[in-house]
């Protein structure tokens, strides 16, 4: 519980016609990870002398291609339904989402699946290839004619027909607009070029711009266009405009309505497609990815003309089934060893009661674990939400937190493991916020007794939070000394542990005998207390040289950084109780508008106030931990454990 799962590395040699057995079982048990011998094969050569390094099977290459294909008609069939949701579709999914029931399949071979994968996808292309390829069209077309409809909106006070400005064997058009100080020198300019051309214009959009046409001979259309581009001008695509600006209007207005209708239809019978086929593809895509995984992962062993060797990762209490497994896959053709792992290349696993796991989250954020060293997981699980309650210190708010917390883990966490654990964490949190509120005075601010003229019943006077706020900061600088100590005391024994006495004296020990100097000097007197302070300065001098007098002002700030308790304790309730006075007075000085607008500061007000301090509390306490807590103790390592595993959420294997 307190350290990393027990790890072994099992070495395991089978008959070739075995492996694929072999990988598909422990693919399924999901208790080992697969180490790579590949490269160490090359490199090595008494090994090279033995074995050769494997590769994935051939079939790896047409299954990827099938999977992209799969996940491409999924995605696309998923776009087009989604257009159909609305926001309460979209409400109703994160509060209750539907949840798949997983199919019952049978086991295929390589060969089975893609022949099975190859006639679904070839039914499904059926259906859609021609849809997708006329949506495709339509979308283009629609864009075209947009466009145009664009230009001919800006073009409307010419009453000409475009497809007379079309460019000739001698004549070119251009269009566009441009500020107006530019066009006041237009006709100058373009006679330095040429005097064969005529001028158009118009008022544009705002008042600061000019509607322009040109034509031109089209010798002079180059630099024509190119004068225009230094004078600003932003030019009008008319070559594909037939008609006046009107009749092109009304014609690409009709046209739109046109495209909208058979887009439609064509969705609907997408949609159609999606409601046939999307379990069937899910079911596939999930069947494809774990088969691609098994392929793919012969290019990590080693072989010989007949056999294969593998190593996997596996821990300790799941040594023994990991090598019946084995031995049962490959009808006892096999050798097996287990062996003690080098610790510093061990893949590391948490390994946490029930309760403790959904802040692994925070702990594998920070940076994965050493091997040999204190998993903090269970102090977090404990001390995390407590800090979160000291923050927030709001009965009122730690119920709506809760209850969030409730609605996405009966919600989202269902179908996503994150969200179910931040949904427990939240609960986790909202309950102390509660608890710490009922105790400090803090229920919506001062809601009760200004509104209701009653007193919790709950409160311990000496702690209320608007009146002794003196004891509160107490309270959090005692709870960052037993925090920072019990750091302390964790990363000691974790640098005895490896060896490193010089750092456990000279990092953690040290502020020990330093604190417990200061606590006796004060209750016991100078006799008592003096002695260890000054063992303790000379242990600072000796382990750190001068810089280590410095770190005591770097402890001390570490101490008093916990007062950021009390500071987030109180902006909650003093915020709170402001919305409160808000709310009264505007119920109370405003006639009959300040009936309505009262709920309605009082509601905001106080939602708004509980996100920003909830949003607050969170990343204090993650804060306290990461940068004063780990900080006393935390070595990290590199290598986190991946295990070798099929995921299933919508599949299960036929018995």
């Amino acid at each position: 519980m307190f350290l990393p799962a027990r790890m072994r590395k099992l070495k395991i040699i089978t008959l070739d016609r075995y492996s694929d057995s072999v990988v598909r079982s422990l693919h399924e048990e999901g208790i080992t990870q697969i180490d790579d011998i590949s490269e160490r094969i090359q490199q090595d050569a008494e090994w090279a002398q033995i074995l050769k390094p494997s590769r994935a099977t051939p079939y790896t290459g047409r299954i990827s291609s099938l999977l992209m294909k799969t996940s491409g008609i999924l995605d696309f069939l998923g776009s087009v339904a989604a257009e159909e949701k609305g926001l309460r579709d979209t409400i109703r999914e994160f509060i209750n989402p539907p949840v798949f029931e997983k199919r019952e399949v049978e086991e295929l071979d390589t060969e089975a699946l893609i022949e099975r994968a190859e006639d679904i996808l070839g039914r499904v292309e059926s259906r859609t290839r021609v849809m997708e390829e006329k949506l495709n069209e339509l979308d283009s077309e629609k864009a075209n004619v947009e466009s145009g409809l664009s230009v001919a909106e800006k073009l409307t006070a010419f009453d000409i027909d475009f497809g007379d400005l079309h460019d000739s064997k001698y004549i070119t058009a251009i269009a566009g607009r441009m500020p107006l100080e530019q066009f006041a020198d237009l006709e100058e300019k373009l006679s330095e070029i040429t005097d064969e051309f005529l001028i158009f214009d118009a008022e544009a959009d705002t008042k600061s711009e000019r509607t322009v046409i040109i034509i031109t001979l089209r010798k002079h259309g180059d630099r024509v266009a190119a004068l225009l581009r230094r004078m600003e001008f932003e030019r009008f695509e008319i070559s594909e405009l037939r008609g006046r600006p009107s009749e092109i209007i009304s014609n690409s207005r009709n046209r739109l309505k046109e495209i909208s209708e058979e887009r439609r239809e064509i969705i609907t019978g997408l949609r159609e497609v999606n409601r046939e086929w999307e379990d069937e593809l899910l079911v596939l895509k999930e069947q494809l990815e774990i088969e691609k995984e098994r392929n793919e992962v012969f290019s990590l062993f080693g072989e010989t003309e007949k056999t294969v060797m593998l190593e996997a990762w596996v821990p300790l209490k799941e040594a023994e089934r990991a090598i019946s497994i084995v031995e049962e896959a490959s009808e006892d053709h096999c050798v097996t060893e287990l062996e003690e792992p080098d610790p510093d290349e061990v893949p590391v696993l948490l390994d946490n009661p029930r309760f403790a796991r959904p802040y692994e989250n925070f702990v594998e954020m920070y940076s994965p674990l050493r091997y040999n060293e204190i998993d903090p997981t269970v102090f977090i699980a404990f001390v995390f939400p407590f800090f979160f309650g000291f923050c927030l210190t709001d009965a009122g708010y730690g119920i709506f937190d809760a209850l969030i917390g409730l609605i996405l883990y009966r919600g989202l966490g269902k179908v996503n493991g994150f969200m179910r654990d931040f949904g427990i964490i939240l609960m986790s949190c909202g309950v102390w916020a509660f608890i710490l509120g009922m105790v400090t005075n803090g229920f919506i601010g001062d809601f009760f007794p200004r509104f209701l003229n009653i007193k919790l019943p709950t409160v311990i006077p000496a702690i209320d939070a608007f009146v002794n706020p003196q004891n509160i900061l107490i309270m959090a600088l005692a709870v960052g000394v037993l925090h920072i100590n019990f750091g302390l005391i964790i990363g000691a024994r974790n640098n005895i542990r490896l060896g490193n006495m010089r750092e456990a004296l000279g990092s953690q020990i040290v502020w020990l005998i330093l604190e417990l100097g200061i606590i006796l000097y004060i209750f016991g007197g100078m006799l008592l207390g003096a002695p260890l302070i000054v063992l303790a300065f000379a242990m600072l001098l000796y382990y750190n040289g001068l810089f280590g007098l410095m770190d005591v002002s770097g402890f001390l700030g570490t101490l008093l950084s916990y007062a950021r308790l009390l500071a987030l304790c109180l902006s909650t309730g003093g915020i709170a109780m402001t919305v409160n006075i808000l709310t009264g007075l505007s119920y109370d000085m405003i006639p009959v508008v300040g009936a309505v607008l009262a709920p309605v500061i009082f509601v905001f007000g106080h939602l708004a106030n509980n996100a920003f301090q909830s949003l607050g509390a969170f990343i204090n306490s993650l804060r306290l931990h990461y940068v004063e807590f780990f900080a006393q103790f935390y070595l990290g390592g590199k290598n986190k454990f991946n295990a070798f595993c099929a995921e299933r959420n919508f599949t299960k294997i036929r018995r």
